[in-house]
């Protein structure tokens, strides 16, 4: 569905189904340089099983209008702005790298909005090599070689994938293609400067549960525990064997520990 969001026409999946406000809500957040593709099986399963789902492309990026927004703090405004334009009260928020900051910051910046989180492939802190922050600045196609090589565990990298004849590497190079030209520079810069997560992971008021992959290169799943340690209420899930891109290498593992 389109939505107006804080002036911005924004692209919403919403799972196959109609969002609707009276049951509850599930906002699905993307990471860096890509889009709600991102939860094209997630999102269907939450629509058929009680949940009305709003899994949007960030401002700039897929089919939304309007800039990428600079900040993780920016970012975290607009999510609740989001759930408000939806005629949401409050909602779960799950979010993959990128997306798990914005939703670790709307939870204690918008507090009343959250009603539970789910941070998959996540760290307190995502510092950005400066060889991939400086291809990526130069719009330069290594940029997005170096996300999809270190972003897929080493079993995707051989095959495996769940959807026959389907190769998830270059499905994961080909929708960073498709992003505009800063977009992939401007979120891993926001990742990079965000030095807030031990800080927010304190002041989580709602269950959290934290999805990591035993094999990930970009958000280790020793970074991720440490962020889990410092939140209250949280439990912690550690996929084996799963690289960063937990969505497509095991979905059904996901989704278990989604539930």
């Amino acid at each position: 569905m389109q939505l107006s969001v804080n002036g911005i026409e924004t692209f919403i999946a919403t799972g196959g189904r109609p969002f609707d406000a009276s049951i509850p809500a599930v906002v699905m957040i993307h990471g860096a340089g890509f889009d709600s593709s991102t939860w094209a099986l997630h999102s269907r399963w939450f629509a058929h099983h009680g949940f009305s789902v709003l899994a949007p492309d960030l401002p700039g990026h897929g089919r939304s209008s309007g800039k990428p927004l600079p900040t993780i703090a920016g970012m975290a405004d607009w999510t609740a702005a989001l759930i408000a334009a939806a005629g949401a009260t409050k909602a779960r928020l799950i979010g993959h790298s990128m997306g798990s900051l914005i939703a670790l910051e709307t939870s204690v910046r918008h507090p009343d909005k959250v009603s539970g989180l789910a941070l998959i492939g996540t760290a307190a802190t995502m510092t950005v090599g400066p060889d991939l922050l400086k291809a990526a600045e130069a719009n330069d196609p290594a940029a997005i070689d170096m996300v999809s090589i270190w972003g897929l565990g080493f079993k995707a990298e051989l095959g495996g994938s769940l959807a026959p004849g389907l190769w998830m590497h270059q499905g994961a190079q080909r929708v960073l293609q498709e992003a505009r030209s800063g977009v992939l520079y401007n979120d891993l810069n926001a990742c990079n400067a965000y030095q807030n997560g031990l800080a927010a992971a304190a002041a989580v008021k709602v269950p959290a549960t934290f999805i990591l992959g035993e094999r990930d290169m970009m958000t280790p799943a020793k970074a991720g525990k440490t962020l889990a340690a410092a939140t209250p209420n949280a439990r912690t899930v550690v996929l084996a064997g799963a690289g960063h891109m937990m969505m497509v290498e095991q979905p059904d593992e996901l989704l278990a520990a989604l539930q």
